[in-house]
């Protein structure tokens, strides 16, 4: 996730050391990550964590997982419209059937991140998506790895990047035919789905999920 700009704007100040969270001009506790930026605070606080159990949605959360690998979170989200136009709205069966000349032309596309070796993995993610509904569906294969129990962070710094379920995720999608799933890729899907609840202890959105209790 990202770190807090030390430049924070005005009308927002850290909470107590000992939760890390900071306290916005609206008195609600947020992660650093989401304290500053309004696209990010506006995503934290409407959709981050919550449970996406669609097809549709969750090959959109895999596939921006993958494209934002060594970029910031707030790059993916403003290039999230573009890309939504780009693959039609993440629709599976649209986006398996792309071919090289599609894969050429979104490599012209500066709305997105250009990179192939990441728009090629969509395609494939989208045509295991397909393979994937003859065993039950992506959704399904997915939420099988949540796991008993949820970390329950202060600060940042308590939370993990990988757990044993994400680890176990990715290497069950990468043998159904995925790229760009690592552990530490999955996690934050694991993360952004609900799946598990790393929201910090204080923040206003603990426990909002509907999964996991406060």
């Amino acid at each position: 996730m990202l770190e807090r700009n030390n430049n924070a704007s005005e009308g927002v100040q850290m909470a107590p050391a000992i939760t890390g969270t900071v306290i916005g001009d609206d008195g609600l506790a947020r992660p650093p990550w989401a304290a500053v930026d309004p696209l990010l605070r506006e995503y934290y606080d409407t959709e981050w964590g919550l449970p996406v159990r669609d097809e549709q949605g969750l090959y959109e959360r895999i596939s921006l997982e993958g494209f934002q690998a060594g970029l910031s979170w707030a790059t993916i989200l403003r290039k999230r419209p573009a890309f939504r136009a780009a693959f039609h709205d993440f629709h599976p069966e649209t986006v398996a059937a792309f071919t090289e000349a599609d894969v050429d032309r979104l490599l012209l596309d500066a709305g997105i991140v250009r990179n192939r070796l990441k728009i090629r993995a969509a395609i494939t993610n989208a045509q295991a998506t397909l393979d994937l509904r003859q065993d039950g569906g992506l959704v399904d294969f997915v939420w099988a790895f949540q796991p008993e129990s949820t970390p329950e962070p202060r600060s940042p710094e308590e939370i993990p990047t990988t757990s044993t379920e994400s680890i176990a995720l990715s290497k069950a999608l990468r043998k159904r035919g995925f790229a760009f799933v690592g552990p530490t890729t999955m996690y934050a899907l694991m993360e952004a789905i609900g799946m598990i609840d790393t929201h910090l202890l204080d923040s206003h959105r603990r426990g909002t999920s509907g999964i996991w209790p406060r």
